[in-house]
């Protein structure tokens, strides 16, 4: 099944405001036959330091349900051309689980998929983005941390945490971005390959267990100063081999997104079927 499991929509405050049929009609147009919608929550009121920044990262709380009725909405549109499923992309919320439980606990029968992501670390002064920006990264999380093996460290603890935490949600669930610490890789302080690969390692039969699958995000291919895919292809390989769930997201925030990194997803699932 071509299938785009993550993307946004005109609640998302740091995206596009175009309307869902867009997205939609351009995913039928490239010949996907199931389409998820993963809008951001809510967060917790200042859950990050940046006040102005908190606001543009997740919808206000009172627009959640208009959230959700749209998306169904889309869903009964588009039925019979696309299969659309509701759904959203859940933030680990280390010391705040409680809050994405409540979200959880209310709309668990109308969502179908979550997409649980790595969003934010203990940083200077509290909660910090790793995906705001380069010199965002470097005066509060890498002065922060002392190094850039630490910043990575302390990101796959909280992944191996988000993990554990959606081995427990009763709808289809996968982790976002797996490696969304190297967004800024081409500006930042080289980051230990070797370290990385040991902590992914350490992961896989986590995920294996949990039930928990990949969202195989090639967002990376279109950030500048990024330049692959937020999956390594080594790591695909392996979650193909140990039967964990490994579906392609483009994490699309504009229209034009749509689609984008799928013939490098299609020829990594060829190369592990291959295999």
């Amino acid at each position: 099944m071509k299938w785009d499991g993550h993307t946004h929509t005109k609640f998302c405050y740091h995206g596009s405001d175009a309307e869902q049929e867009l997205y939609l009609d351009r995913a039928i147009e490239l010949g996907f036959q199931r389409y998820t919608i993963s809008e951001h929550p809510p967060l917790p009121e200042g859950w990050i330091v940046d006040l102005p920044l908190w606001k543009e990262l997740a919808m206000p709380e009172d627009e959640l349900p208009l959230y959700m009725n749209y998306a169904k909405a889309m869903k009964q549109r588009y039925e019979g051309k696309l299969e659309v499923t509701v759904g959203l992309e859940l933030d680990y919320l280390q010391g705040g689980l409680d809050y994405t439980e409540a979200i959880v606990e209310r709309w668990q029968l109308e969502l179908e998929d979550v997409v649980y992501s790595v969003h934010y670390l203990p940083g200077v002064g509290g909660m910090r983005c790793i995906d705001f920006t380069p010199g965002d990264f470097r005066t509060n999380l890498l002065a922060y941390y002392g190094s850039m093996d630490n910043v990575v460290n302390a990101y796959y603890d909280h992944v191996e945490e988000a993990i554990a935490f959606a081995a427990g949600l009763p709808m289809r669930k996968r982790l976002g971005h797996i490696n969304l610490i190297e967004k800024f890789r081409r500006e930042l302080p080289p980051i230990d390959e070797a370290l990385v690969r040991q902590r992914l390692e350490r992961i896989l039969p986590l995920l294996a267990k949990s039930g928990v699958g990949i969202d195989v995000n090639t967002a990376g291919l279109r950030v500048p100063t990024c330049g692959k895919p937020y999956v390594p292809e080594w790591f695909l390989a392996e979650c193909r081999k140990l039967g964990i769930s490994c579906v392609y997201g483009s994490d699309s925030h504009k229209p034009e997104h749509v689609g984008v990194g799928w013939e490098w997803y299609a020829e990594q699932m060829g190369e592990a079927e291959a295999e």
